[in-house]
């Protein structure tokens, strides 16, 4: 266990609450704690045992004035969150009674705690590893119950063993090198080629069945960016309203309503779909709708999918044939809207794009809306959408994983085309450092800062 500081902080959100917690680790954090508590019969903390609580009042040292009632939990190291001694503070929620609790634990000798400096301390003291250090902000950031689930996968450790597991194929490897090098008979070379050959593809087999979730998971994690765009007034913000269940955007019959962009988030099957309501596309002098045309069209490029609108009772024009030619290179869904009135669209109109994603719907009506909700479906998660295969949802792991498989497949094309088997000794060393950056076991020191400074403070 690695020596620091005592740290404090709150570990819930300020505002009106029933209660809030203030967390304390350090090797001082009960001496500190006890300093400023005071039980009944003016019991202190100094004999409470692990795993117990005692009730009291948080005192101002200075005037022995009452600051808050509360009740005070402790737990030993190294069998606690960050394997050091913690004492955690349940007091009053509030503002100001949690700032005045905080603030006479800081004066007792505690310093705030950095953001993630809790988990980050649970990592370098060997409790859990970065991979399941990084699945604990997942679970608090969860915006549906299949991430949390994905997330929780990961914090309990199931990515790490994967990556364990081909760590120790790669350190064989090495070590069959290593040992023909030392002995390096002819033969030796040769059969060693072959049986390490074998063991390569099958690490390289194990990293391709990782990197093929890494999509899905990305969007299970950050959620699936999709923009509703089209000519202003096919009902956008219509389909917005009937995705969402409720009336978030502004509908009228005036052309050019929504000036700003427009993002919400919705569930379909436990996928987060971030959906971002544009401004129509079209040539317009307002200074104001101008600015969100051209919002609109960075949507667009910054998106994962583009629903198009269109009006079916009304002909294309080059406004419309332009956006289907801007999109035709991009993961799409064409939505013909109002399909209660008579058609006007014809297929050769819509003759770049690929029938299978083009649906009549009716946002008035909610016709084609469950339709819409397959199709995202079947583009993204092959019809089914399942937590139990979803393993790679970070993508500093995806990156990872790309440089061990070009690093291992570098090897592999030594080994095929030539006898240097300690060139391609270099090149399992570098895949097996880079599985080890997932971990947290190769990866520098700033890059970790990095990764524990986009928490919260208290986690």
């Amino acid at each position: 266990m690695k020596e620091f500081d005592t740290i404090a902080a709150v570990a819930t959100s300020l505002g009106e609450s029933g209660i809030s917690i203030i967390r304390v680790s350090g090797n001082r954090a009960l001496k500190i704690v006890s300093s400023v508590f005071k039980g009944k019969n003016d019991r202190t903390l100094e004999d409470i045992k692990s795993y117990t609580m005692r009730y009291g009042f948080i005192i101002d040292k200075n005037s022995g004035e009452s600051i808050d009632e509360v009740i005070v939990s402790y737990m030993k190291g190294p069998r606690s969150f960050t394997a050091e001694d913690t004492v955690e503070i349940n007091c009053h929620g509030g503002v100001i009674s949690t700032n005045r609790v905080l603030l006479e634990v800081i004066k007792a000798g505690a310093r705030i705690a950095e953001p993630g400096e809790f988990t980050k301390r649970a990592f370098l003291n060997g409790r859990i590893d970065l991979s399941q250090a990084e699945a604990v902000i997942d679970i608090i950031r969860a915006k549906t119950e299949l991430s949390m689930k994905s997330a929780l996968m990961q914090s309990e450790g199931r990515i790490s063993r994967e990556i364990a597991l081909m760590r120790t194929s790669l350190l064989g490897i090495i070590a069959h090198i290593e040992a023909t090098v030392d002995f390096p008979e002819d033969d030796l070379e040769e059969i060693t080629s072959e049986r390490v050959l074998v063991d390569m593809e099958r690490v390289l087999g194990e990293i391709d069945r990782l990197l093929s979730t890494a999509n899905e998971g990305k969007i299970i994690r950050e959620g699936l960016s999709t923009v509703i765009v089209g000519k202003p007034n096919v009902g956008k913000s219509s389909l917005l309203n009937a995705l969402l269940m409720e009336s978030r955007a502004i509908v009228t019959d005036i052309p050019g309503t929504t000036r700003d962009v427009i993002e919400e988030y919705m569930n379909i099957e436990g996928v987060p779909i971030k959906i971002v309501d544009t401004a129509g596309i079209r040539e317009t002098e307002d200074v104001v709708e101008k600015i969100g045309v051209e919002k609109s069209k960075e949507k667009i490029n910054e998106a994962d999918l583009i629903v198009l609108m269109l009006d079916s009772s009304r002909a294309l024009d080059e406004e419309d044939k332009e956006i289907i030619e801007y999109i035709s290179d991009k993961k799409y869904i064409v939505l013909l809207n109002k399909s209660d009135l008579e058609g006007k669209i014809t297929k050769e109109d819509l003759k770049l794009l690929n029938s299978h994603y083009i649906i009549e719907v009716s946002a008035k009506t909610g016709e084609g809306i469950k339709e819409l909700k397959e199709c995202i479906k079947e583009l993204f998660f092959k019809g089914e959408v399942s937590s139990t295969d979803l393993l790679i949802t970070n993508t500093r792991h995806k990156e990872a994983l790309i440089r061990a498989k070009e690093s291992l497949q570098a090897s592999i094309s030594t080994l095929k085309h030539t006898l240097a088997i300690d060139l391609a000794s270099i090149d399992v060393r570098n895949s097996w450092r880079y599985l080890g950056e997932i971990t947290g076991e190769t990866l520098e020191e700033d890059l970790i800062d990095k990764i524990f400074s986009e928490f919260c403070i208290g986690k």
